[in-house]
Protein backbone atom coordinates (compact mmCIF):
# COMPACT_ATOMS: atom_id res chain seq x y z
CA UNK A 1 0.00 0.00 0.00
CA UNK A 2 1.24 3.52 -0.46
CA UNK A 3 1.09 6.55 1.23
CA UNK A 4 -1.77 7.64 -0.76
CA UNK A 5 -4.23 5.01 -0.17
CA UNK A 6 -6.92 4.17 -2.89
CA UNK A 7 -10.42 4.76 -2.22
CA UNK A 8 -11.30 1.51 -0.79
CA UNK A 9 -8.32 1.74 1.41
CA UNK A 10 -8.87 5.30 2.61
CA UNK A 11 -11.81 4.08 4.32
CA UNK A 12 -9.88 2.38 7.34
CA UNK A 13 -8.06 4.80 9.12
CA UNK A 14 -5.37 1.77 9.76
CA UNK A 15 -4.32 -1.44 7.46
CA UNK A 16 -2.61 -3.93 9.64
CA UNK A 17 -1.23 -7.20 8.52
CA UNK A 18 0.05 -9.74 10.98
CA UNK A 19 1.29 -13.29 10.64
CA UNK A 20 2.62 -15.95 12.62
CA UNK A 21 4.76 -18.97 12.60
CA UNK A 22 6.32 -22.06 14.09
CA UNK A 23 9.40 -24.11 13.32
CA UNK A 24 7.84 -27.49 14.54
CA UNK A 25 4.25 -27.56 15.65
CA UNK A 26 5.05 -27.29 18.82
CA UNK A 27 8.30 -25.84 18.25
CA UNK A 28 9.82 -21.91 18.27
CA UNK A 29 7.34 -19.56 17.11
CA UNK A 30 7.26 -16.03 15.69
CA UNK A 31 4.86 -13.69 15.22
CA UNK A 32 5.08 -10.12 13.52
CA UNK A 33 2.84 -7.55 12.13
CA UNK A 34 3.27 -3.99 10.40
CA UNK A 35 0.59 -1.24 11.57
CA UNK A 36 0.13 1.60 8.81
CA UNK A 37 -1.79 4.87 9.52
CA UNK A 38 -3.75 5.91 5.70
CA UNK A 39 -3.40 9.60 6.06
CA UNK A 40 0.21 9.97 6.63
CA UNK A 41 1.60 6.79 6.06
CA UNK A 42 3.96 6.05 9.25
CA UNK A 43 4.12 2.46 9.84
CA UNK A 44 4.98 0.86 12.99
CA UNK A 45 6.60 -2.98 12.55
CA UNK A 46 6.89 -5.13 15.49
CA UNK A 47 7.83 -8.70 16.15
CA UNK A 48 8.46 -11.43 18.98
CA UNK A 49 8.22 -14.96 19.60
CA UNK A 50 8.39 -17.44 22.34
CA UNK A 51 10.75 -20.65 22.61
CA UNK A 52 7.84 -23.87 22.63
CA UNK A 53 4.50 -22.64 21.02
CA UNK A 54 2.40 -23.44 17.99
CA UNK A 55 1.58 -21.77 15.02
CA UNK A 56 -2.11 -21.27 15.89
CA UNK A 57 -0.95 -19.23 19.17
CA UNK A 58 1.46 -17.15 16.95
CA UNK A 59 -1.31 -16.07 14.34
CA UNK A 60 -3.47 -15.04 17.08
CA UNK A 61 -0.66 -13.45 19.10
CA UNK A 62 0.29 -11.15 15.90
CA UNK A 63 -3.67 -10.35 15.76
CA UNK A 64 -3.78 -9.54 19.40
CA UNK A 65 -0.37 -7.67 19.21
CA UNK A 66 -1.38 -5.33 16.48
CA UNK A 67 -4.85 -4.17 17.49
CA UNK A 68 -3.07 -3.78 21.48
CA UNK A 69 -0.53 -1.38 19.23
CA UNK A 70 -3.86 0.93 18.29
CA UNK A 71 -3.63 4.09 20.57
CA UNK A 72 -7.60 5.43 20.01
CA UNK A 73 -10.37 3.16 20.91
CA UNK A 74 -12.82 3.05 18.31
CA UNK A 75 -10.16 3.12 15.33
CA UNK A 76 -11.57 1.64 11.61
CA UNK A 77 -8.82 -0.93 11.01
CA UNK A 78 -8.49 -3.36 7.94
CA UNK A 79 -6.92 -6.60 9.48
CA UNK A 80 -5.12 -8.85 6.99
CA UNK A 81 -4.04 -12.23 7.90
CA UNK A 82 -2.97 -15.22 6.02
CA UNK A 83 -4.53 -16.93 8.69
CA UNK A 84 -7.82 -19.22 7.78
CA UNK A 85 -8.59 -19.83 11.39
CA UNK A 86 -7.82 -16.61 12.48
CA UNK A 87 -10.06 -14.62 9.70
CA UNK A 88 -12.84 -17.13 10.21
CA UNK A 89 -11.95 -17.43 13.92
CA UNK A 90 -13.11 -13.86 14.03
CA UNK A 91 -15.81 -13.43 11.29
CA UNK A 92 -17.37 -17.03 11.82
CA UNK A 93 -17.32 -18.55 14.70
CA UNK A 94 -16.45 -16.29 17.32
CA UNK A 95 -20.43 -16.25 18.25
CA UNK A 96 -21.27 -19.68 18.50
CA UNK A 97 -17.84 -20.38 20.77
CA UNK A 98 -18.79 -17.35 22.97
CA UNK A 99 -22.88 -18.73 23.06
CA UNK A 100 -21.46 -22.18 23.93
CA UNK A 101 -19.57 -20.84 26.79
CA UNK A 102 -15.80 -20.87 24.74
CA UNK A 103 -16.73 -24.59 23.48
CA UNK A 104 -16.60 -26.28 20.27
CA UNK A 105 -19.50 -27.23 18.30
CA UNK A 106 -19.21 -30.73 19.62
CA UNK A 107 -19.38 -29.65 22.99
CA UNK A 108 -14.98 -30.58 23.09
CA UNK A 109 -12.48 -27.09 24.72
CA UNK A 110 -12.33 -24.46 22.14
CA UNK A 111 -8.37 -24.78 21.77
CA UNK A 112 -6.33 -21.49 22.61
CA UNK A 113 -9.51 -20.14 24.13
CA UNK A 114 -7.53 -17.85 26.43
CA UNK A 115 -6.05 -16.21 23.37
CA UNK A 116 -9.53 -15.85 21.53
CA UNK A 117 -11.15 -14.22 24.42
CA UNK A 118 -8.11 -11.91 24.41
CA UNK A 119 -8.92 -10.86 20.68
CA UNK A 120 -12.90 -10.70 21.05
CA UNK A 121 -11.80 -8.31 24.14
CA UNK A 122 -9.39 -5.63 22.37
CA UNK A 123 -10.83 -6.30 19.14
CA UNK A 124 -14.63 -5.27 20.34
CA UNK A 125 -12.88 -1.88 21.58
CA UNK A 126 -12.56 -1.05 17.68
CA UNK A 127 -13.91 -1.19 14.28
CA UNK A 128 -12.26 -4.16 12.91
CA UNK A 129 -12.93 -5.83 9.39
CA UNK A 130 -11.24 -8.91 8.99
CA UNK A 131 -9.56 -9.71 5.67
CA UNK A 132 -7.43 -12.91 4.81
CA UNK A 133 -4.89 -12.72 1.94
CA UNK A 134 -2.79 -15.18 0.53
CA UNK A 135 0.58 -15.61 1.49
CA UNK A 136 3.49 -16.34 0.02
CA UNK A 137 1.96 -14.36 -3.12
CA UNK A 138 3.51 -10.88 -3.30
CA UNK A 139 1.15 -8.66 -1.40
CA UNK A 140 4.17 -6.28 0.36
CA UNK A 141 1.79 -6.01 4.05
CA UNK A 142 2.17 -9.56 3.88
CA UNK A 143 5.62 -10.35 3.15
CA UNK A 144 6.31 -7.60 5.57
CA UNK A 145 4.63 -9.67 8.48
CA UNK A 146 6.32 -12.71 7.55
CA UNK A 147 9.40 -11.37 7.20
CA UNK A 148 9.46 -10.15 10.89
CA UNK A 149 7.83 -13.75 11.69
CA UNK A 150 11.05 -15.30 10.58
CA UNK A 151 13.36 -12.67 12.17
CA UNK A 152 11.38 -13.50 15.57
CA UNK A 153 12.25 -17.33 14.86
CA UNK A 154 15.68 -17.09 14.26
CA UNK A 155 16.01 -14.76 16.92
CA UNK A 156 14.17 -17.95 19.08
CA UNK A 157 16.03 -20.38 17.96
CA UNK A 158 19.32 -18.66 18.19
CA UNK A 159 18.63 -17.82 21.77
CA UNK A 160 18.34 -14.22 21.56
CA UNK A 161 15.56 -11.93 22.63
CA UNK A 162 13.03 -12.13 19.46
CA UNK A 163 12.02 -8.65 20.22
CA UNK A 164 11.72 -6.16 17.35
CA UNK A 165 10.33 -2.49 16.79
CA UNK A 166 10.90 -0.04 13.89
CA UNK A 167 8.77 2.96 12.51
CA UNK A 168 8.84 3.88 9.14
CA UNK A 169 7.30 5.72 6.41
CA UNK A 170 5.35 3.01 4.26
CA UNK A 171 6.66 1.11 1.86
Amino acid sequence: MAANPSKAEAQAQVIAYADGGCRGNPGPGGWGFVVINTATGDALERAGGERETTNNRMELTAAIRALQALRKPGTNIRLHSDSEYVIKGMSEWLAGWKRRGWKRADKGPLKNADLWQELDRIASTHQVEWRWVKGHAGDPGNECADGLTNLAMDRVQSGADPSYERRRKWP
